[in-house]
């Protein structure tokens, strides 16, 4: 995400080209011969001095984490795209860019004879986290990315039998507030899934024998603008202008939140980034709340870095922190609304084209719920 943001930063004047080039350079680098990979993949949390691993969810996640390496694989192909010039900078950061995608062993984290993928493999412990994941959520992107690789892809009907593999629970069809829901749970989940996947990869280019994606995001956003309206929990402050359910920090630890009566997953914590990232697919509802959190609401929620994590209005509470996977999508999505940048980067590259021709070819796969 904050290669991406880098990126738009550029195209829209914050920071010049050259200094942008030369970070997202540095960074790169920094990836591809200080990081620890494993095979070809990195974990989900590393230091940012040495490139170790700090293990994450347990000790025996302390290797490789094929989704966060696919929001960031997703980010640097992005980037690719766009720092297109032929000077030695640009240059250097496309060919090591090239060499990590290529050299990301997708398959390896596709256990023999399984359809679904593995989140975690660890050199000391192997699979034993056997945590496989399969969707709707937000790791879409981990599975699209793993079929188009031209080195270690995995085989285009995983997406089918792995990725949407439980139909019958991947589809919904149910209408909520007069909103018909394509896929995903009941009202939606957190609003990250329809954020991470699609940093760069444009909703509106994919649909499979389900929906198209745009259409259910847009979906999944207007549910949830209309569940703050509604209110049932009956949390201080929701509605029209205050609404957004996702995973952020909230008055006890952290939690993934979403839509739910009477469900402990609604605990009236509001997180800006679940409003603010859903401008592609909810820009009049978006924008109404940007402006509501930036300019009434500004003195108790906006800092130095931009809003604060999140806020719970019943609880007095505001976080301290600024959480980077929050903030990291805001900007290329305010872009992507804006002017589509981060979505055309990503979708006139080599990988995208192959993203769709494996969709296309896995579509005999699809199961009918």
């Amino acid at each position: 995400f904050g290669m991406v943001t880098i990126m738009v930063g550029a195209d829209r004047g914050f920071v010049t080209r050259e200094r942008a080039a030369a970070r997202l350079l540095k960074m790169v680098a920094f990836l591809e011969d200080k990081a620890e990979r494993y095979h070809g993949l990195w974990s989900h949390h590393l230091r940012g001095d040495t490139g170790q691993t700090i293990p994450f969810a347990g000790k025996e996640d302390n290797g490789g984490d094929i989704v966060e390496s696919a929001f960031l694989m997703e980010g640097m192909l992005t980037v690719r795209e766009y720092f297109d010039r032929d000077n030695p900078v640009e240059k250097e950061l496309r060919e090591r860019i090239t060499r990590l995608w290529e050299q990301a062993e997708w398959s390896w984290y596709l256990q023999p004879g399984d359809k679904m993928l593995t989140w975690h493999w660890s050199k000391e412990y192997g699979f034993a986290k056997n945590h496989r994941f399969r969707g709707f959520n937000e790791c879409m992107i981990a599975y699209l990315l793993a079929m188009a690789s031209p080195t270690h892809p995995i085989p285009a009907d995983c997406y089918y039998l792995g990725w949407a593999g439980n139909a019958q629970r991947y589809v919904n069809g149910n209408t909520y507030y007069g909103v018909k829901q394509p896929v995903g749970s009941p009202l939606g989940g957190p609003l990250f899934f329809t954020h991470y996947s699609y940093i760069g990869l444009d909703p509106r280019q994919l649909t499979d024998a389900y929906t198209n994606y745009y259409d259910n995001n847009r979906a999944i956003s207007l549910i949830q603008h209309c569940y703050a309206i509604d209110n049932p929990n009956k949390h201080q402050g929701y509605g029209k202008l205050v609404w957004g359910l996702t995973a952020s920090q909230n008055p006890r630890g952290y939690k993934a939140h979403a839509p739910g009566a009477n469900s402990n997953r609604d605990d009236g914590t509001i997180a800006p980034t679940a409003a603010i990232s859903a401008f592609p697919y909810t820009p009049d509802e978006s924008m109404a709340t940007l402006k509501h959190f930036y300019y009434e609401m500004g003195p108790s929620i906006w800092g130095p870095f931009g809003f604060h994590d999140a806020f719970n209005l019943g609880a007095d509470w505001v976080s301290p922190s600024y959480l980077a996977i929050d903030q990291g999508p805001m900007a290329p999505m305010i872009e992507n609304h804006r002017t589509g940048l981060p979505w055309k980067m990503f979708m006139k590259s080599d990988v995208a084209k192959a993203i769709l021709e494996k969709l296309e070819e896995a579509r005999p796969a699809a199961k009918r719920p």
